[in-house]
């Protein structure tokens, strides 16, 4: 599902972003990792922190989560899995659970396509945004 990390030189600032991200589990979108970015690099432009990021998911360093209507968040773990995202916050978290291959055999049943991969985003409501709408 997810392609080969490709060589690629390392600046500070862009090492400084990877291993920020790295660090996460919370899927931050650019704006958020460029305030934690720059607690190490105080300088550092949210144009230079977005640049980066892009770079990092071309060449398969980190996973971009790019929803039609929602910020685009980022992921560092690289490694094939699933995502849930709350339709109230937009806040995003990993599902631990096994990939099914059953999609891919079903999508190249039906289609002229050939499949390489998938992707399947889960929504919902977090927690905290049950807890609100409980409460109203």
């Amino acid at each position: 599902m997810m392609q080969q990390a490709q060589k690629l030189r390392m600046t500070t600032q862009r090492q400084v972003i990877l291993d920020e991200l790295k660090r996460l589990k919370s899927h931050p979108t650019a704006g958020e990792l460029c305030e934690i970015v720059r607690r190490r690099l105080p300088r550092i432009s949210l144009g230079t922190v977005y640049r980066n990021l892009e770079i990092l998911s071309r060449t398969g360093h980190i996973q971009k989560i790019d929803v039609a209507g929602v910020e685009m968040r980022f992921d560092g773990d690289t490694s094939d899995h699933y995502h849930v995202r709350c339709l109230g916050c937009g806040a995003v978290a990993d599902l631990e659970m096994a990939l099914s291959s059953q999609l891919e055999l079903e999508a190249n049943r039906q289609s002229d396509f050939q499949i390489t991969g998938h992707r399947v985003e889960f929504v919902g409501l977090c927690p905290a945004c049950q807890d609100k709408k409980s409460r109203h």
